[in-house]
């Protein structure tokens, strides 16, 4: 059986992120879909056992399923750099911990590329991933991946955005993702195709196959 999401479906938002669930809200808002959030349906968080991004967004996104009875959609993403073997990666997230504190996780990616000799901005290249998986009661799953190239500056620039946005310049543009707005950022919206962003990227993926006509 082919699962297939249409307008006026339910589409449970796999995520207690409040950055992400706004950045989810913008990109899944011209399809006609009724989203609801994880966290408003008092599901708990699962915990990201997996090694890769792949594994970590199927563990949300069929808990979730399984959970509400609805198709779930999750996202799970990071920040690779390069001149630290690709950390902090899948535990972008764990950088931050316990508090969400990415000011404090973007001083130990600088300490680290100080560390590791990465001045120039030649060395201090790197990308953010991030992999869509939507789930079904089922068991269902498929997989979406995007990813922007880019280099990391210091000291953090900008107020918008979340998570690492402030030290990631992506490559070709002069203003961090963290001076960008939700609009330029995503850069993608029913009937465009340039997306900006990893996860605009993603979901550019995700809206192409599962909600085109």
């Amino acid at each position: 059986m082919t699962h297939r999401l249409k307008p006026g479906d339910t589409l449970v938002v796999a995520s207690h992120n409040k950055g992400k669930l706004r950045e989810f809200a913008d990109l899944l808002g011209p399809f006609g879909l009724k989203t609801v959030s994880a966290g408003e349906l008092g599901l708990p968080e699962p915990p990201e056992t997996g090694t890769t991004f792949e594994e970590n967004a199927a563990i949300k996104a069929l808990a979730a399923a399984t959970a509400s009875g609805f198709a779930a959609l999750s996202d799970d993403s990071g920040l690779c750099v390069d001149a630290i073997g690709g950390d902090p990666g899948v535990y972008s997230a764990d950088w931050a911990a316990p508090d969400k504190d990415f000011a404090r996780a973007m001083r130990n990616v600088e300490e680290k590329l100080q560390q590791a000799g990465a001045t120039t901005a030649e060395a201090r290249t790197g990308r953010f991933v991030a992999v869509l998986c939507l789930a079904f009661p089922d068991g269902t799953t498929r997989y979406y991946r995007g990813e922007i190239e880019g280099t990391m500056v210091w000291p953090p620039r900008g107020t918008l955005g979340f998570g690492y946005d402030p030290m990631f310049l992506p490559e070709g543009h002069e203003r961090t993702f963290g001076e960008m707005a939700a609009e330029e950022k995503h850069g993608w919206s029913a009937g465009r195709t340039d997306a900006l962003s990893h996860r605009a990227r993603a979901f550019a993926l995700f809206a192409a196959s599962e909600l085109g006509d």
